[in-house]
């Protein structure tokens, strides 16, 4: 009669005679690479050649694994951040209002790695026309500035802006934003659709701010607008995404870059909604107001890669109950 083993539960026979040894090898196991229990007693490693094992023996042979085996998934394909043409390196889009000067401004734009910057269009100080300009900080020439039409409250307002931004240095992408209160600052969509299908027609690149209504931004989309800027949350106030569900909604139904406008109040923020797939963020407020702005632009930078990498790792599925990270079979 052979030799018969209980096998990490399994009977199993063998010739004898046999050690612990010999056993692992038959098994094609590598002796350094296991541990080895027999009838709930520890067989020291050292001592593997010597045992012998005798009919009836239970032995459990473990190793070290590296958790359960996870179903396949679809990647998701990182695809290339394009605004009208335009392929960005960074997703991160910076503003140029609320910092204490310009030299400031500058030094946050450089740490934020952001290309692109959005600026207002205002009235020359004719009285002080040698003051410093934003211009002579920020080279428009290494940075694609983006005219917006901030503190419009109607289409006309925003149309003038815009026409006027191209007449000054001939830009025809632009943000467009229209106001419907100055209590939330909430964009006016009536309004701004309006203004959306005048500029189209006059050969604008028009990335437009809007509400978080899927409804209306797919409309703005139909339009021709050239990106999506749904905000967070009202300008300024730093709340964060207040709405995950719509902006979600968004962006799986555009066919355009989907930019959250507004809202973001630090770098926590931003990875949020890069998690949720935004192609790209604008920031401004939080990092001018920050009370080291250097420092917010720099955490905004790493938020927005980090959060875009996350989303491309696609994250695990939310669940009600604990779910072991180690499988329970092969259990001892």
């Amino acid at each position: 009669m052979g030799l018969r083993l209980s096998l990490n539960g399994e009977a199993r026979e063998f010739d004898e005679p046999l050690t612990v040894d010999g056993l692992l090898r038959q098994l094609n196991l590598d002796p350094a690479k296991v541990a080895v229990e027999r009838n709930l007693e520890i067989v020291p490693r050292s001592t593997y050649g010597a045992a012998s094992l005798a009919s009836g023996d239970r032995l459990e042979i473990v190793q070290f694994i590296g958790g359960g085996n996870a179903p396949a998934a679809t990647p998701i394909v990182d695809e290339p951040f394009v605004v009208a043409g335009r392929t960005l390196k960074s997703r991160l889009i910076i503003g140029t209002g609320k910092y204490k000067d310009y030299a400031e401004n500058a030094a946050a734009l450089e740490a934020s790695g952001a290309e692109m910057v959005t600026v207002a269009v205002r009235r020359v100080n004719l009285m002080d026309a040698g003051a410093p300009k934003l211009i002579d900080f920020i080279d428009p020439k290494k940075f694609i500035y983006l005219p917006n039409t901030a503190g419009c409250f109607t289409a006309e307002d925003a149309l003038r802006t815009l026409r006027l931004a191209r007449e000054a240095g001939g830009w025809s992408l632009v943000k467009l934003e229209v106001l419907g209160d100055k209590k939330t600052l909430y964009p006016d969509m009536i309004e701004t659709l309006r203004a959306t299908e005048v500029l189209i027609k006059e050969g604008f690149q028009v990335m437009v701010y809007c509400s978080d209504d899927p409804l209306l931004a797919k409309r703005l989309e139909d339009m021709g607008a050239a990106a999506i800027m749904p905000l967070a949350a009202p300008i300024g106030s730093g709340l964060g995404i207040q709405n995950r569900v719509n902006i979600r909604l968004i962006i799986e139904q555009a066919k355009v870059p989907v930019i959250v406008d507004a809202g973001v109040g630090t770098a926590s923020d931003a990875a949020i909604a890069m998690e949720l797939g935004c192609d790209g963020m604008i920031v401004n407020t939080a990092i001018a107001e920050a009370k080291n702005p250097v420092l917010m632009a720099r955490a905004m930078n790493q938020a927005v890669q980090a959060g875009r990498n996350a989303y491309l790792a696609g994250r695990m599925p939310k669940k009600l109950y604990a779910d072991p990270s180690s499988p329970l079979s092969g259990l001892i």
